[in-house]
Formats: structure tokens, sequence, C-alpha cells
């Protein structure tokens, strides 16, 4: 079992990264906009820029991805994350930094469907629940931790000090890399079975299975980022909070999720993914609910409610990533799973611009229309409900597993 902790570490460890990467420039906003003189929508388009060249390599690694042997494609994106992740550190114009963004985002972006590829290769079905839950705990030591201390250390010194320090630690994450992550071919077939990209894009949307893991996707996404992308600014103009006090919800959040993430892994291994999955996205429609309809509130209720929303929203990522893994066989796996990232990102960028034209602001310059798009966001959770009983694992299992392999390689076999 101790190389299978040491490979989930270092696929955690790449997760961190990643997740800091994207979020570490949202509250770097009044520096960035203050220093290039850059307004709003420019600073979104710094933003959007990481998130659709994200959902772009994603698409495009569907071809790919299934093709080379993991740890050697893992290396090779990393090392362009890594590059990309340097040049945003020493960008003197706001021009290059755009395009650093998206050199880090094309990177960043295949980072997510090759993790997945691995887990779903490496550890059975079985115990997939528990890996899922390590390495997505790690969104919540990157809320807890990494985004805080990048602010910090932006405060101390200027805004290239956040992006230098994630530079210095994918350093040490691509020596884990070599390491830590073994040699997985078993899924590359021979050269003259190979698909083309028509091929890949039919075989993914020709499978009903999968096109109703993709459309779980699709619901999640717009379940939760109609939401998300506005908290903050809902909470500065309409609840009473300051900008300050925002980092107690994603702190709280993410302190708590840090403990509740491998416990639903656990839970999923152990009563199934439908069902854990069922329990936190009905307890999910709750605080959702609540946030979309508050006014000027004490910051320990508000504290209570947010903890909840980013505790359930969580607990139902783990079970649901489990079982979309478990929809490809090992010799597609990559490809699909990249297909999903890249409708994931789309989403999310889709979820947050239908909300944007939603909302409004009024004279007194709170956001009206949240309710509206609380109700909304419930109505897409709730259809989550019924689909994800329709999704049916691909039964395949590791026949030498990273904790019971001596040598380097993963082979995987189909039941």
């Amino acid at each position: 079992m101790k190389n299978e902790k040491l490979l989930l570490w270092t696929l955690a460890a790449i997760n961190f990264t990643h997740i800091v990467d994207f979020m570490i420039l949202m509250p770097l906003g009044p520096q960035l906009m203050r220093i290039f003189e850059i307004s709003p929508r420019e600073f979104g388009l710094l933003v959007s820029s990481y998130t659709f060249a994200a959902g772009l390599s994603s698409f495009l690694g569907a071809f790919v991805l299934d093709k080379y042997d993991r740890r050697t494609i893992m290396m090779w994106v990393f090392l362009g994350f890594f590059l990309g992740t340097l040049a945003c550190a020493f960008s003197p114009s706001y021009p290059i930094l755009l395009l650093a963004r998206i050199i880090s985002g094309l990177f960043g972006g295949l980072t997510s469907a090759l993790i997945l590829a691995i887990i779903g290769d490496v550890v059975p079905d079985a115990r997939r629940g528990r890996a899922m839950g390590l390495v997505m705990a790690a969104f919540s030591v990157a809320s807890v931790f990494g985004v805080p201390f990048g602010l910090f250390i932006a405060s101390l010194s200027n805004w290239h000090a956040p992006f230098l320090f994630l530079a210095g630690i994918s350093g040490v994450i691509f020596w884990m890399i070599y390491k830590y992550v073994p040699s997985i071919t078993a899924h590359i077939v021979a050269k003259k079975d190979k698909p083309t990209p028509i091929q890949v894009i039919r075989r993914v949307t020709s499978n009903g299975n999968q096109m109703r893991a993709i459309t779980l996707t699709v619901m999640m996404m717009l379940g939760q980022f109609m939401i998300i992308p506005f908290l903050s600014p809902y909470m500065v103009a309409n609840v009473g909070f300051t900008d300050m006090e925002l980092t107690y919800i994603y702190m709280a959040g993410g302190a708590f999720t840090i403990f509740t993430s491998p416990w639903v892994g656990r839970m999923t291994d152990k009563y199934g993914k439908v069902k854990i999955f069922s329990i936190f996205m009905t307890l999910n429609v709750i605080p959702i609910a609540v946030i979309t309809h508050l006014g000027a509130t004490p910051i320990p209720y508000v504290l209570l409610i947010s903890t909840m929303f980013f505790v359930t929203s969580n607990g139902r990522m783990v079970p649901a990533s489990a079982l979309i893994t478990g929809t490809a066989r090992p010799e597609n796996r990559g490809s699909f799973l990249s297909f999903n990232s890249a409708v994931q990102q789309l989403s999310a960028g889709l979820a947050s611009f239908v909300a944007g034209l939603i909302l409004a602001e009024n004279i007194n310059g709170e956001l009206v229309n949240y309710n509206i798009v609380g109700y909304i966001a419930i109505v897409f959770s709730l259809l989550t409900l019924p689909l994800i009983r329709r999704i049916k694992v691909v039964e395949t299992e590791a026949i030498v597993s990273v904790a019971e392999s001596e040598t380097s390689e993963i082979k995987v076999t189909q039941k």
C-alpha cells in the first residue's frame, strides 16, 4: 500500500498546484488592475483565458492521451505547466501575462484528465472512492493554505511572488512524478488499431453510458457554477462582508473539507457511489437555497451555511468522479476523461455566463435576482439524482496494482 499512497499523494500535489494556479489570480485582481491599468473586462479575460484554454486542450487531449505511457505524458504536460507558471511570474506587461495564462491553462487542463485516468488504471473500483477523496482534498488544502499564503507573500513582496512560489513547488512535484508515478502502458493498443480523432468522438458519443456520464458532469457544473463565481460579490454587496472577511468563507470551507473529503471517499467505497452522491446532492440544495436568499447576516451564521455548501459540494463530487472514471475501459479512459474535462470546463464557463445575464445591480449596489439563479441551480442539481442511477461502471481491475507491484509497469485487464 505504501507505493500506492505515494502515487496518490503525488497526484494530489499535482492537483493542488493546478487549483492554486487557477484560483490565485482572482484575489490579485485589484493589484493587477492598478499596476497594468486594465479594466474589469480585461481582467475578466485574464481569468477566463485559463478556463477556455484548459477546455480546448482537454478536448484536443482526447485524441492523444491514450496513445502514450501515462507517466511520460504526465511529465511532459507538467513541464509545460511549470514553464507557463514561470512565465506568469516574470510577465512584465498585460499582453504577456495573458499569453502566459493561456499556456498555463493549456497544460493545466490536461493534468485533471491524466490524474483521473491514472487513478482509474491503477486503483481497483472497490478502493477508487477513497483514492478520489484523497486527491480531491487538494482543493481544500488550496483553499485553506495555498491561496491565503499566496496572498500573504504577495502583500510582503508583489504579485509576482505567488507564481514564483508555485513554480518552486512545481519543480519539487516534477521530481515526485519521476520518482513515484509508474510506467502505465497496458492501455496502449497496437498501432494499427489506434483510432482516428473522428473515431474517438464517435466512440464517446455513441456510448449511451458515457454520454449519460457527460450529461451528469454538465448538470453538476450548471448547478454549482451559477452560484460560486458570484458568491463573493454577493457576500460583499448584499450580506455585508468586507474583502478581508471573505477569506473566512474559503478558509472555513477548505478546513472542513480537508477532513470530510477522505471520509466521503471511504463512505463511497463502503456504501456505494450512487447512494453517497444522492445523499450529498440532496443536502447540497439546502445551503444553495439559503445562500441565494441572504440579506445582512451575522458572520458566524453565514460561515455555518457556506461551510455546509463547500462540504456538500465536495461530498457529491467524490463519488461522481469515481463513477464517471469507471465508465471507460483502460484503452480509451484517457480520451474519454479528457473529453469529459473539456465539457466540464465549458459548462462551468456557460453557467457563470448565464448567471451573469440573470443578475443585475440595483441603485444601492446590491445584486438582485440571485434567488432566481439559486432556483435554477437547484433544479439542475435535483435532475442529477435520477440520472446517476442510469450510469454503470465498466468492470475493470488492476491485476498488478501499485501497492503490489515490484516492477515499475502497471498491467490492466478487463473482465
